[in-house]
Order: structure tokens, then C-alpha cells, then sequence
């Protein structure tokens, strides 16, 4: 199983003081220097954490594939094309949302001109859909080389049942169910996952999974076998608050094996 790393988080604390600190090249040496596979960023519109003088120096120095997350923007897509990252990941983004929330929508008007695009400047697609089968089959249409399955529905089921989210001020009011009701809901979000990566690699996709792991429930997603590498940031990035980002990505590493 392979580690994308995605530091994104490290800009985020860098831009609430708008300083140059934490510096985002030593969180990408930290990262790769802990076994990464991969490091993951987020170039938004709005440029609220990753900008492109970020994008240009992890590309330039990062001795692993760079996965860049982006939007269907055209403006983004050009710079994109410009820059040429390993993989550009193509993810729906709203400007109000605090982080990307659900699939892409697979009928976007401009995506498959995207897609070509990237494809046509040598950059690996991948597309950041919900784990369905409905999705999957229109992703191989398209022409994607990868999809990411978004773990959130998965993730958020997750918390309610087995922490204490429910009792916060961030508790999911869809979610405030009973606990048998909250396992059904993870199995069956957990099947949704793994049906959809099997017929993903059926029909010749390489797929990926992200959003919400942590170190408590990736373990699930890691075990299956279709799925040949996870994204995770958030976690990642809180947890080496407490013991250091590297051995945060090692933990993880360990975690995902």
C-alpha cells in the first residue's frame, strides 16, 4: 500500500500568521524522509493555503511523485499543464467549503476537455469521485488513468459510532442515529468502497482512496486489496503536533501495511 502524503495543513497554519512558517519544503523533506510515496497538494482557486510558488519548488525538489489536487478552472488546468506534477487529481471545489465535500461530478461541463488537456501535456488523470459503480464505469469512459474513492461518508460513520463526536459542537446531525443503525451504515459504506475498487481494477482503473483517514480507521480501508494507495493529510499533520511529522508519516506507514 502506498502513502500520499498531503500537506496542505502545513500552509494552512503558515497562512493564520502570514508568515513563512512553518516552511512547507521542510514538511515535504519531513514526509519524504519517513518513507512517503508520494506528496499530495491542494491548489485551490482561492490560493488559501497552497499557492504556485509552492506548487513550482515541491515540484522542482520533491525526489517522489507530486499528486496535484485541482478544480476544472481553466486557469487552473493551464498552470497545471504548465507546471506538469506526476498526476493532477481533478476534485470538485467550492469556495465556501472548509474542505472538499463529496465526489466530482462526472458531467461537469469542461471536464473532459480537462482530462484531455493534462493527458495531452503528459500528466497521469485521476478523478476524485464517490465510490460508486455508476461513477467508476464513467471515469473508465473518460479516460482516467486512477480514480480516488472519497472516504468521508465512511469516515464520518466512523466517528459517530466509535468516538465522542456525537457529544461536540462538530457532531453530523444525519448521523445522530443508534449504534446498530451506525454499524449497518459502515458496513454497508465500507461495501460501497470495496465494490467500487474492484470493479475499478476490472475495468483497468488504478484506484486510490482518501478524505477522513485516520489512525484509527484506515485499517478497514488498507485491507483492501484493490486499492493500491491512500491520500491522507489532516490526520497526519495533526498528529505529528504531538510527536513530530515524522514520526506521524511512520506511524501511518505502519498503520497501512
Amino acid at each position: 500500500m502506498k502513502l500520499g502524503v498531503n500537506i496542505d495543513h502545513v500552509a494552512v497554519l503558515r497562512e493564520a500568521r502570514e508568515v513563512n512558517d512553518p516552511d512547507i519544503i521542510s514538511a515535504m523533506y519531513e514526509a519524504i524522509s519517513a518513507g512517503a510515496d508520494q506528496i499530495t497538494i491542494h491548489l485551490r482557486e482561492d490560493r488559501r493555503h497552497i499557492n504556485e510558488t509552492d506548487v513550482k519548488n515541491i515540484i522542482n525538489f520533491s525526489k517522489i511523485p507530486v499528486n496535484l489536487e485541482c478544480s476544472i478552472n481553466e486557469e487552473i488546468i493551464k498552470l497545471v499543464c504548465a507546471l506538469k506534477p506526476a498526476r493532477a487529481t481533478i476534485v470538485p471545489e467550492k469556495r465556501e467549503e472548509l474542505t472538499t465535500e463529496g465526489g466530482l461530478n462526472l458531467s461537469s461541463k469542461g471536464l473532459e476537455h480537462a482530462i484531455n488537456e493534462l493527458h495531452k501535456n503528459g500528466i497521469e488523470v485521476s478523478l476524485f469521485i464517490d465510490p460508486s459503480l455508476e461513477d467508476i464505469r464513467r471515469s473508465a469512459a473518460l479516460k482516467a488513468s486512477f480514480v480516488e474513492l472519497h472516504t468521508g461518508a465512511y469516515a464520518n460513520t466512523y466517528l459517530m459510532l466509535n468516538s465522542n463526536l456525537k457529544y461536540t459542537k462538530y457532531s453530523i446531525d444525519s448521523l445522530n442515529l443508534s449504534k446498530d443503525e451506525l454499524k449497518n451504515l459502515l458496513n454497508f459504506e465500507l461495501e460501497k468502497i470495496k465494490s467500487s475498487a474492484k470493479l475499478g481494477v476490472n475495468l483497468g482503473l488504478k484506484v486510490a482512496a482518501g478524505h477522513g483517514l485516520n489512525y484509527q480507521n484506515v485499517g478497514e480501508i488498507a485491507s483492501i486489496d484493490e486499492i493500491f494507495e491512500l491520500n491522507i493529510g489532516q490526520s497526519i499533520i495533526a498528529r505529528s503536533v504531538f510527536v513530530g511529522l515524522k514520526n506521524a508519516v511512520l506511524e501511518m506507514k505502519e498503520l497501512t501495511k
